[in-house]
């Protein structure tokens, strides 16, 4: 049985400018402006995979499930010829298919191959990171308590790599319930998109049930997402409004607005497209805090900066707390081009300020 492509739903598309009012407030209307925000290393390095291998092998190039979980960026993709599909039975005996930044389990590696697919493994080098974790304490006959959210892509790559030994722990509250084979031998890991401040809790709660609780040798969560998650933290602070660019099954655009109602905004939402900006949410708002999540091109928060201006919030003021500059060279299938030459883009290519 093959599986269908990848299902999306539609979304708003970029509307027409000035449909918000410039209605007056108490205080002076600016937009804090959170930084870092957007794409990371890990995403940039995918979307540029997936636009570097149409053009090395030509479309259609297959992709198993979002390259990234954002919906601007899967359709502008599908509009240069990559095909989304569910998994790999879905793809044409001998054709390319492109592993999501989530990462894949060795199943699907090993259906991709029986197939005789040319398999391109864009997987953030971040999560190989973690699944290379598994496999090393999972050889080691260790207990691994696997913080994150059952059914996310990169949660089943992971848990992939070692099944018999993975336990999924979903929030602090899991960690009450949480059985292991012997306390003596137990270590958690974590998906790389959490709420830091959540995992966190959730490790203080397993450890108190379990003292001799082992660390991963180093942070899972992704410097992106702390860094991005600090910024937000700062605006909240001094935000009547936080608006976070980003698609709803993205979690670490999901964990910003969650960030920002515990860290002072009044409000928070996350939107797509500028148009789904609402009128309401502007009512008595002086400071407006915008940012987005790890997979969000830089062209959409722009255009959320270009709608508020036209309601008055033409005074930005960036807030930056880190500066990012790490850049992850792309599958060794796409570092050159046909000829044989080193590809200009061979590490990544994009700051994702486009």
């Amino acid at each position: 049985m093959t599986s269908a492509a990848v299902s999306l739903p539609v979304p708003r598309v970029p509307g027409r400018r000035g449909r918000l009012q410039d209605n007056p407030v108490d205080g002076v209307k600016k937009v804090l402006l959170a930084a870092p925000r957007g794409y990371c290393a890990g995403v940039d390095r995918a979307v540029v995979a997936v636009e570097k291998a149409l053009e090395r092998f030509g479309a259609p190039v297959y992709v198993r499930k979002q390259i990234v979980h954002n919906i601007h960026v899967v359709r502008e993709l599908e509009s240069k010829g990559a095909i989304f599909v569910d998994e790999v039975d879905a793809v044409p005996e001998g054709a390319h298919v492109v592993f999501s930044a989530h990462g894949v389990s060795p199943a699907v590696v090993n259906a991709a191959s029986d197939r005789g697919l040319v398999a391109i493994d864009a997987t953030c080098p971040l999560v190989t990171k973690v699944h290379r974790e598994a496999v090393r304490f999972a050889r080691d006959d260790f207990e691994i308590l696997l913080i994150g959210h059952t059914g996310h892509e990169e949660v089943e790559g992971t848990a992939g790599e070692a099944p018999d030994h993975v336990t999924i722990v979903n929030s602090p509250a899991d960690a009450a319930t949480v059985e292991v084979r012997d306390p003596s031998k137990v270590v958690w890991l974590s998906q790389t998109t959490l709420s830091v401040d959540e995992t966190m809790e959730t490790v203080r709660r397993l450890r108190e049930r379990f003292p001799e609780l082992q660390d991963p040798p180093s942070d899972d969560i992704c410097y992106a997402t702390q860094n991005r998650q600090v910024a937000i933290k700062k605006v909240a602070q001094g935000a009547d409004l936080v608006i976070v660019v980003g698609s709803a099954n993205s979690s670490n655009s999901v964990r910003l607005v969650e960030v920002a109602l515990e860290h002072g905004a009044k409000a928070a939402y996350r939107v797509d497209y500028a148009s789904e900006v609402q009128q309401e949410w502007l009512d008595g708002v002086a400071t407006v805090g915008v940012t987005s999540g790890a997979s969000v091109p830089e062209v959409l928060v722009q255009e959320v900066l270009d709608e508020l201006s036209g309601a008055g919030y033409s005074d930005v003021e960036e807030v930056r707390t880190a500066e990012e500059d790490l850049l992850f060279s792309l599958p060794k299938e796409l570092r050159q081009d046909a000829t044989g030459r080193r590809d200009a883009r061979a590490l990544g290519g994009r700051s994702g300020r486009e």
